[in-house]
């Protein structure tokens, strides 16, 4: 049987077998070693002087053969909330981020113990956002989980205010789960005006 969250469908093009590596920006090394190994328990694998003085890169284990990697430039320009990143986590107010930007990262956590994890992160200081039940109601979020829930999450942010989200999938999608025509940019400005007006 699939994991949950992942079809039986095959890329034909490429032997893609997930994700190797991740790289986010830093401004603190230190800092970022003692949130992700310290805190989030993720085995620091490799590190990197960059030539010329450029900076550092260092990988962290995420699990499953993939790492999520930090640079830290001297020079980088400062954080930059609600363009380059997430301003706030969901429920605490807009996640909006500009094009190109990674809005978040979710890290796969096996769903017998989601409840227990989050707990684990409270008990550790770290501010998490309410757990979402995602499903497929108007609202997105059911209170409780149905059978129509397909994920659940958990938010919380690093030291640098990258959203971070552990996250259990709770079915297995099929064809039905593909339900919507992509949106274009032509839509944006039709989308907004739609979005604004009374219901």
């Amino acid at each position: 049987m699939p994991k949950p969250g992942i079809t039986t469908k095959e890329n034909t093009e490429f032997a893609l077998r997930g994700i190797n590596h991740l790289a986010l920006v830093c401004k603190d090394m230190q800092r970022t070693v003692d949130f992700y190994s310290g805190v989030l328990g993720m085995p620091l694998v490799k590190t990197i002087e960059l030539p010329r003085g450029m900076g550092q890169h260092f990988f962290f284990d995420i699990g499953n053969g993939d790492s999520l990697a930090f640079f830290w430039f001297p020079e980088a320009p400062g954080a930059v909330p609600g363009i380059a990143s997430a301003a706030h986590m969901p429920g605490d107010g807009e996640i909006l981020t500009a094009h190109g930007s990674m809005n978040h990262v979710a890290f796969d956590v096996p769903a017998e113990r989601f409840e227990e994890y989050v707990a684990k992160l409270q008990e550790k200081g770290i501010r998490t956002s309410p757990i979402l039940n995602h499903d497929n109601s108007p609202t997105g979020v059911a209170r409780e989980v149905t059978d129509d829930v397909f994920v659940r999450s958990v938010y919380f942010m690093d030291p640098d205010g990258i959203l971070l989200e552990f996250a259990c999938w709770t079915k297995v999608f099929d064809e039905s789960d593909i339900r919507h025509k992509p949106a274009t940019a032509a839509d944006a400005a039709t989308w907004e005006a739609n979005s604004l007006a009374p219901a």
